[in-house]
């Protein structure tokens, strides 16, 4: 990583120069260098950062278009690759980007790659790419993937519930229950992981649509009650008859 490498670089300058100019003992001159380090590296990363969300706003800005310029947004964010190098996390970050909107789009198979190589921290990314790994009949890469992301995103209930519903769906009820118990434990009082570990515990199909379009971007439902929840949400379901 360049950043680290010529924060690393002007760190040990300064306390060689120090130590051998000025005639400073080492322990003198370390803390400058650390510092030096230190404010080197936070520079080159508000620089490197500030460039990053300039082109992610850019991709955004296309996405939200009316209509919207999906490829170009994404050539867009593909442009931002070449800061990888750079800083950490930002070529996982980009990645999780473009895996994202590849899936929901519907592209399953040009968002995988993507997604295989996203930022754990990206919890709704790391979701995709579990359900990927599910829809693959690759149980253990999806439990991994969702422990890893867990182990991230403690506090997304969302997370857990999506987590057991893939292991439901494969017939792991057992191992359902206690992931929801799992984040009970994280999310104490969380009401839609209690009901739903009723459900498992009786038998019964997890109910995850009062989670709306969060949900939905996973791509579990099919295509028909989908429509049906965006039809209700835009107020197009049954209409109230006003007698007069």
């Amino acid at each position: 990583m360049y950043n680290l490498l010529i924060s690393g670089a002007a760190g040990l300058l300064v306390l060689l120069l120090l130590a051998l100019a000025a005639h400073l003992p080492l322990w003198g001159a370390f803390p400058v260098g650390i510092l030096v380090f230190v404010g080197s590296f936070y520079l080159i990363s508000r620089i490197v950062m500030k460039k990053v969300m300039a082109i992610m706003e850019a991709a955004t800005k296309d996405l939200q278009a009316s209509p919207p310029r999906i490829e170009k947004g994404i050539k867009t964010l593909h442009s931002a690759m070449r800061y990888g190098p750079w800083q950490i996390y930002v070529t996982g970050q980009i990645n999780a980007q473009i895996g994202m909107i590849h899936y929901m789009k519907r592209d399953f198979a040009a968002a995988f790659p993507y997604l295989e190589k996203a930022f754990f921290k990206n919890w709704v990314a790391m979701g995709m790419l579990g359900v990927s790994y599910m829809k693959r009949q690759k149980k253990e890469k999806m439990k991994e993937t969702f422990e890893k992301a867990l182990q991230a995103s403690p506090k997304e209930g969302l997370l857990w519930n999506l987590y057991a519903y893939c292991l439901a769906e494969g017939g792991d009820t057992e191992k359902a229950q206690e992931t929801l118990n799992r984040g009970l434990k994280k999310l104490p009082g969380d009401e839609k992981l209690t009901a739903n570990l009723e459900a498992v515990a009786n038998g019964k199909k997890m109910k995850m649509r009062g989670y709306g379009e969060l949900w939905f971007q996973f791509h579990l439902e099919s295509m028909a009650a989908m429509q049906k929840y965006q039809m209700e949400a835009m107020g197009g379901g049954r209409r109230r008859v006003v007698r007069r």
